[in-house]
């Protein structure tokens, strides 16, 4: 059964026109140029689903007309153009839903063929080969004892070779003659990295022995003048490390390593991605500045690095280095604007626009402030703050938006429904609470296991912050989020009844244990760090499932969820409405066709937010909850243990 909520109240009507057109204002992202620069593919929703396009590359100022490259109806994830440009390979996400196929297909748009991958086999897309003939492709593990196995597949004839398998690895590049890989494996934030040396069959350690933590990229680049052996190594990773820093080392044949060293590093920043061109001369590095983006090009024989100035938005995604080093293109977003891609010439420094940009609304959006507060422990904490204008000057209700992850990161960028809630009247306040990334190593780790009790808290300081700093009446606070953050919705709810007025579930957890049961095996596998062993922390993952002190929650709650989701399951949904039905307790439920864990197409996210804006500001502005008192510093949320 499906709801959507009234939206008769005039500015809510309008809010909700509003969010109909920020959903229209369709994006560009995920970059693969050709070797020459002088054409992208892309990824757009412009025809309400994500497909693949290609676009010549101008840099006189003129945007030319975008072609699309049409595989089938369900959404395009992923793409990635050859290094001989022959070929494009796309990961589609079947039926929309989490389960992925890998497609190749010429540039234009002939021999489009499924090669792995269907609604029953997970397939997903890695890396191409230096060369461009050959490109990875990994199926992961379906159960215990059952590895992840990684092949190098030829496009033109769909021939697969094994390259490597492994617990939960994933293969992070090849070396151009394709003797050399790199692979991560191990649980979320509990990586190890090694390389691969096929022509030996032999593995070496990339950093230190033992030592775990998050790699994001890794890249193998000819080494540096002053530098023994054929290959370079360059890491994005904390492991033993504060931030993610880059990290590089040498390798050559016969089993020799070098000494892994610190090429850049930052106190006031982590390094989100890297790029590099095919001589290993040149850099890319972008930095994650508390949300914000900063990038920089790094000259690796010197160690040089030059900060680029005028990046045409507040942050940056999937960048691509050419091979010949002469160019960057980017996404670009802000709260004001979508996805953009746009080019950089790496010599002069000047920003060039690629791709065209959809109409916007004439209305005013709104710039989010970044806020800080403490957690109730004295943890700092940051959110991004999205002021309702017609509250700046008086208390109002509001709403807490939690990420998902929870080692993702709530940064300034395009998000229709927090525009949409502010132009009804509602403020929406967006924490980095313990547990999301950007903020170091440290931070990203102290939600791990009993770590979750101190999560809670932190939601509940987000919500005490509003109250202190004037911004919202205490008996009108919501609380919203998605994935994990619908999960930490419905604990907020359960454990802490009376602080929130409202609340809204999108695709989150009711029940660890069943979500251990029926979640993917390879997202079950690689969750155990973070929330602990289905089997040995049985207790810890009951006491902090929402479903068992469903009797506790008594404020409305609207629960959502994809049909095809198999990350969270959909019967996490499910189960969390039939027991607040079972108490009758005010509950919603809201059951989008054809989308799985994220929703990617349009007509999906305008019935979302329509039916969130509605709930929202009817839940809010009805509200008769007494104001709440500030929760005692050594006192924890109901149904939390000591």
């Amino acid at each position: 059964m499906t709801t959507e909520a009234s939206v008769s109240a005039p500015h809510v009507e309008e809010a909700v026109t509003l969010a109909d057109q920020l959903v229209d204002a369709w994006g560009s992202w995920g970059p693969n140029m050709t070797p020459d620069a002088r054409c992208v593919a892309f990824l757009s929703d412009r025809t309400g689903t994500p497909q693949v396009w290609i676009q010549d590359v101008e840099l006189d100022g003129s945007i030319p007309p975008a072609r699309l490259i049409r595989l089938s109806d369900d959404p395009v994830v992923k793409v990635r153009w050859a290094a001989d440009s022959g070929w494009l390979t796309c990961e589609v996400a079947t039926d929309g839903g989490v389960r992925t196929a890998v497609w190749v297909v010429r540039p234009d748009g002939t021999d489009a063929r499924r090669v792995a991958g269907d609604a029953e086999t997970h397939a997903e897309l890695g890396p191409w080969t230096r060369s461009g003939h050959r490109f990875v492709v990994t199926f992961p593990g379906t159960g215990p004892g059952v590895p992840t196995r990684c092949f190098l597949a030829d496009p033109a004839t769909g021939r697969m070779d094994p390259l490597a398998e492994g617990e939960l690895i994933h293969v992070l590049d090849v070396s151009l003659e394709e003797r050399f890989i790199v692979i991560r494996d191990g649980e979320r934030g509990q990586q190890y990295v090694v390389v691969v040396d096929r022509l030996t069959d032999e593995d070496f350690s990339a950093l230190p022995h033992g030592a775990t933590g998050s790699t994001e990229q890794a890249l193998i680049r000819p080494a540096p003048e002053d530098h023994s052996g054929p290959v370079y190594v360059y890491l994005a990773s904390d492991v033993g490390l504060p931030r993610r820093q880059l990290i590089g080392l040498p390798f050559g044949p016969n089993g020799w390593r070098g000494e892994a060293r610190c090429l850049a590093a930052r106190d006031d920043a982590e390094l989100e991605a890297i790029d590099a061109d095919d001589a290993g001369r040149l850099l890319l590095l972008v930095w994650n500045v508390a949300g914000r983006s900063e990038l920089e090009l790094m000259d690796t024989a010197t160690g040089g690095r030059t900060p680029i100035t005028g990046l045409p938005g507040l942050v940056a995604a999937d960048p691509v280095l050419s091979r010949d080093g002469s160019s960057v293109v980017l996404g670009v977003q802000g709260p004001t604007r979508p996805r953009e891609l746009w080019h950089l010439d790496t010599t002069t420094h000047a920003w060039t626009r690629v791709t065209s940009a959809p109409p916007l609304p004439k209305r005013r959006l709104v710039v989010p402030t970044l806020e800080t507060f403490a957690g109730q422990d004295g943890l700092p904490l940051t959110g991004w703050l999205y002021r309702a204008p017609s509250h700046l000057k008086e208390l109002g209700p509001a709403a807490l938006w939690l990420h998902g992850g929870p080692e993702a990161q709530e940064r300034p960028t395009f998000h229709p429904e927090h525009q949409a809630l502010a132009a009804a009247g509602i403020t929406v306040f967006a924490p980095n609470i313990r547990g999301s990334s950007g903020f170091g190593r440290e931070f990203v780790h102290a939600d791990d296991l009993h770590g979750r009790y101190e999560a809670f808290a932190d939601v509940l300081a987000a919500a005490q912050h509003l109250v202190d700093a004037g911004i919202a009446d205490p008996g009108r606070i919501a609380v919203t989020g998605r994935s994990y953050g619908g999960y930490l919705t419905l604990a907020s709810l359960a454990f802490s009844p009376g602080v929130f007025t409202a609340g809204v579930d999108i695709c989150g957890m009711s029940d660890l244990v069943t979500f251990y049961r029926d979640s993917e095996p390879w997202i079950a596998a690689a969750a155990v760090s973070k929330y602990g062993h289905p089997e040995r922390d049985r207790a810890l993952l009951e006491d902090i499932s929402p479903l068992a002190s469903a009797h506790l929650i008594d404020a409305p709650l609207l629960v959502v969820h994809g049909e095809h989701d198999t990350n969270v399951p959909l019967g996490e949904a499910h189960q969390i409405v039939a027991a607040l039905r079972a108490l009758d307790r005010p509950v919603e439920y809201l059951e989008l066709a054809g989308e799985g864990h994220d929703y990617r197409r349009a007509d999906s996210r305008k019935r979302l937010v329509r039916t969130m804006v509605g709930f929202l500001e009817s839940a809010l502005d009805h509200a008769v909850s007494p104001a709440v008192e500030r929760l005692p510093a050594d006192e924890t949320p109901v149904g939390v243990l000591e």
